[in-house]
């Protein structure tokens, strides 16, 4: 494990780290994309994301940016 994955999992095993909840409409999706270090990194990251979900062809995207503790599943 390198360091920057060894900090963001002890970020967000002390509930540390940045997610993005990223919700679909048709079909009826929660995805979790994470853990970052930072808000900024994830806000950077996240547009790839939701362009990857767009792909799929969701009636709807909504997403939040929430500072908290995952574990999986990270897709429900």
């Amino acid at each position: 494990m390198g360091p920057i994955r060894a900090l963001r999992s002890l970020g967000n095993s002390f509930g540390l780290a940045w997610w993005a909840k990223v919700e679909t409409i048709q079909p009826e999706v929660t995805y979790w994309f994470g853990p970052f270090l930072t808000r900024r990194s994830l806000k950077v990251r996240l547009n790839g994301f939701i362009d990857d979900l767009s792909a799929e062809s969701p009636k709807k995207i909504n997403h939040s940016l929430i500072r908290c503790r995952r574990n999986e599943p990270l897709t429900s």
